[in-house]
């Protein structure tokens, strides 16, 4: 099982990560498309552009049999494209996770830190308005800009990025907000700083492992499972913050066989 998949950077690691601790039998063939890095400054025309280049590329080269969209920006511009236009494909896309976030909240206040391509996009908005007739919440949407930039420099518990958080984790604390949903595949990696400023109580909800189970399900349903070790390959289109990936996968028992080289699309 060849499984393809990418991001603007290092971000949709977290969701290679909670694959990495759930699956088995697979190789995952990753590109951190650092050279058009961040996506959430582009026009939706020049994101799908790229994920289409990008599946393909996969496609051509690898022979992929399953693709996933590791970034929420990305999922937005392209996901029904791909879906239609790779029908061969196991395509899933990333989204925030507002359900999940609904169901546990006791103070019916959520957060939501994303990108603004994501909080703007329909699928968010239609995400939103779906889920929220099952509870009256109250939502704090919160664009993050800078962040992803901070986290792919590796600035994770740098003081600056700290301060980037306190500025907009402060409102959501102060309102008594209880869940955040971090709606970009980076946010995981300054989770520890988002507790510490909220608390520790605070809930924080990725899409890594919902991803990684969605894969597995799918998989067993195609018999595409395995009993081979999980086989891991990074590549980067511009430059990589390679002290980074090995901070991100430190406590992966494969982490010393994970490949990291350069190539060009």
């Amino acid at each position: 099982m060849k499984i393809g998949a990418f991001d603007s950077g290092l971000g949709g690691l977290t969701v290679v990560k909670a694959i990495n601790e759930v699956f088995k039998g697979a190789d995952i063939l990753y590109i951190a498309d650092t050279a058009y890095a961040p996506y959430g400054i582009k026009t939706h025309e020049e994101i799908l552009n790229r994920c289409i280049e990008l599946t393909d590329y996969l496609i051509k080269t690898h022979n992929i049999e399953a693709l996933i969209v590791a970034c929420n920006t990305a999922t937005s511009a392209s996901i029904k494209y791909l879906r239609l236009n790779y029908p061969s494909l196991i395509v899933i896309g990333t989204e925030p996770g507002i359900k999940p976030a609904i169901q546990i909240t006791k103070t019916l206040k959520v957060g939501v830190m994303a990108t603004n391509v994501t909080l703007r996009g329909e699928k968010y908005q239609a995400l939103v308005d779906e889920l929220s007739k099952d509870k009256e919440i109250t939502l704090f949407e919160q664009a993050c800009p800078g962040l992803v930039e901070q986290i792919e420099k590796g600035e994770i518990f740098s003081e600056t990025t700290k301060d980037m958080l306190k500025v907009w984790l402060t409102p959501m604390k102060e309102n008594k907000v209880d869940t955040i949903v971090l709606g970009c595949t980076h946010y995981p990696l300054v989770q520890e700083s988002i507790k510490e400023i909220m608390s520790e109580q605070i809930n924080l909800i990725e899409t890594g492992p919902a991803i990684a189970k969605r894969l597995n399900q799918l998989c067993k349903e195609k018999g595409h499972c395995k009993i081979d070790p999980l086989k891991i390959s990074i590549y980067y289109t511009g430059t990589i913050n390679e002290i980074m990936i090995k901070e991100i996968f430190k406590d992966s028992k494969n982490k010393d066989e994970i490949k990291v080289r350069k190539c060009e699309i």
